[in-house]
């Protein structure tokens, strides 16, 4: 099959448009093509509109003419359907918000704007990115999940609609969904990606993540949209100190983790990680010990439920109150659950969080990076709900994470290993990824052939 420019990564594609090896136009065009041919197969988008694409290549056009476009060339990137835009309903996958367009820019679509981003419409997510599964199917297989609350995103990058896509997460929603697709996902350190203007869930766990095929387009986006300056001082402190970083002559100190959800992977999981922690133990620069944190982290879940259920039933209160029948029986449960939590438990959980926080903080003094599955399992089928990760606990503790796309199983359904750091050392995270990549420990992806038929 003759491969479109479709196929490029970001990163690959504004070389080519610098170089004038390609056009920008014949670089959307063949998306937006694409995209037409390939959604009654995937159903990714909310909201998708040629038109308002190609009226935004125009505006680029004439930016790269003049010399002066963003560090984004206008590569098409998906924006998941919790994230406000001006020019775009943003429904967060309710019908209770049925056509609402909020009549602004969430700031990091602002700042993918300002950075010469072309966005073609909007990804889906789960109901109020919640559990409530949306329509979108997984592209390796449409009998299996995509994931929930950020499959568009997710399944628009893995499918090749658009290199680049946002999501959330605020317990699995970026890592998993890019674990059952096939991709990389990375969920950055909390408060790194600015969250104004999107659908808040919880203030201590909701964080902005995103997808592509590529290690380098992480990179890409990571760098386009974390907040700079000096009005973020551990940002400048921290994520900016080069020595911390980077790894120049010293191998690399990795933590192999068992936690209490480790029971719940399913066996195939377990031999491949296990097996992949072997294979990278042979290189002379990686040190891999076995941790295991099973006491300290196993009330972890249950924290996080309680922090989730009564944030949600507070940010949910006049939905719940207007609009019952218009809810998904899922998260009529967790309001349910959340309006019997009193504030002095709310409280008590938020110390534990910060407590917890902070003991993994401590622990990351002594590694660079934490090994672990990312999925308990491949995609479940459509419907079916999935058993606990690890994922939330990187989430409850703050800390940045990357899924690796290196497994398949016997039936071709893909999932992966996920690589774990201490906050604010999300390029290091970046850079560990990138010397498994030149090593060869993984590849580019998993990705599924899409055909056109």
């Amino acid at each position: 099959m003759q491969k479109g420019l479709y196929y490029l990564s970001a990163t690959e594609a504004i070389t080519k448009i610098k170089s004038k090896e390609i056009s920008l136009r014949n670089l959307i065009k063949s998306h937006l093509d694409h995209i037409k041919k390939i959604e009654p197969k995937i159903l990714a988008w909310s909201y998708f509109d040629e038109n308002l694409a190609l009226k935004q290549l125009a505006d680029i056009e004439k930016k790269i003419s003049e010399g002066k476009v963003g560090m984004l060339y206008g590569i098409p990137v998906g924006v998941k359907d919790t994230f406000n835009t001006y020019d775009m309903p943003t429904e967060m996958g309710s019908s209770i918000w049925k056509n609402y367009t909020p009549g602004n820019d969430a700031r990091v679509v602002f700042r993918l704007r300002q950075e010469d981003a072309i966005i073609p419409g909007k990804t889906v997510t789960a109901e109020f990115a919640v559990h409530a599964e949306g329509k979108t199917l997984n592209p390796h297989d449409p009998e299996y999940s995509p994931g929930t609350s950020s499959s568009g995103s997710a399944a628009a990058v893995a499918s090749y609609m658009v290199p680049l896509a946002l999501g959330t997460q605020t317990g699995g929603s970026t890592i998993r969904p890019a674990s059952y697709n096939g991709i990389y996902g990375m969920k950055p350190t909390f408060g790194l990606i600015p969250r104004t203007g999107m659908l808040k869930t919880t203030d201590t766990l909701d964080t902005v993540g995103f997808f592509s095929r590529t290690i380098n387009d992480l990179k890409l986006m990571f760098e386009t949209i974390r907040v700079k300056g000096h009005n973020y001082p551990f940002v400048e402190k921290y994520l900016e100190d080069k020595n911390r970083q980077n790894k120049k002559d010293q191998s690399w100190k990795i933590a192999f983790v068992k936690t209490h959800v480790w029971k719940y992977a399913k066996d195939y999981v377990k031999d491949s990680v296990l097996s992949f922690k072997d294979n990278i133990s042979k290189d002379k620069k990686i040190n891999v010990e076995e941790i295991d944190l099973t006491d300290n982290l196993k009330d972890v879940h249950d924290i996080h439920t309680t922090i989730y259920d009564k944030t949600l039933s507070y940010y949910f209160n006049k939905e719940y109150s207007e609009h019952m029948n218009q809810l998904s029986p899922v998260l009529q449960k967790i309001i349910s659950r959340g309006n019997k939590i009193s504030l002095e438990q709310y409280k008590e959980t938020l110390e534990k969080q910060n407590e917890i926080s902070q003991e993994m903080d401590n622990f990351f003094k002594e590694y660079d990076i934490i090994l672990i599955n990312s999925t308990s399992s491949e995609a479940p089928k459509k419907g079916v709900i999935e058993n606990p990760d690890t994922c939330l606990i990187w989430t409850f503790c703050g800390l940045p994470a990357i899924n690796l796309p290196v497994f398949k199983t016997k039936n071709n359904m893909p999932f992966g290993a996920q690589i774990v750091a201490r906050k604010y050392n999300d390029y290091l995270l970046l850079n560990f990824a990138e010397f498994l990549k030149n090593k060869d420990y993984i590849k580019n992806g998993t990705y599924p052939e899409i055909t056109l038929q």
